[in-house]
């Protein structure tokens, strides 16, 4: 099974992550490492949060469109990134997340495998 692990940044995660971002990163490549090691990581990407801000285009039921500076939803987590991961069932999704070392909060989500 696929899953998609959605890391979300928090203030609390933010300021302990720019404290040491060298250690952060290497915190991160060996967890990946391992992930790849292991032949279950699939995928991801880290967004750019620090330098910009996103855009967001919410549709109405009309058929119009409005465009506004910032995420989708407001509050104090913002989405970080994400990495897909091939494994056998949900419990093992939620251990490799629990393994990451740093201190993002991880939302899975099983991906929608094509018939």
């Amino acid at each position: 099974m696929k899953f998609a692990l959605v890391i979300f940044e928090t203030d609390e995660s933010r300021r302990r992550i720019q404290g040491d971002r060298d250690a952060y990163r290497a915190d991160y490549q060996n967890w990946i490492g391992k992930l790849a090691a292991a032949g279950k990581l699939v995928g991801g990407d880290a967004l750019e949060t620090e330098n910009s801000s996103p855009a967001t285009v919410r549709k109405t039921s009309d058929g119009t469109s409005s465009v506004t500076d910032g995420p989708a939803h407001t509050g104090e987590e913002t989405l970080g990134g994400w990495f897909v991961v091939e494994v056998a069932d949900l419990a093992e999704a939620v251990e490799l997340a629990k393994a990451l070392p740093t201190p993002e909060t991880i939302e899975i989500r099983p991906l929608l495998e094509s018939a």
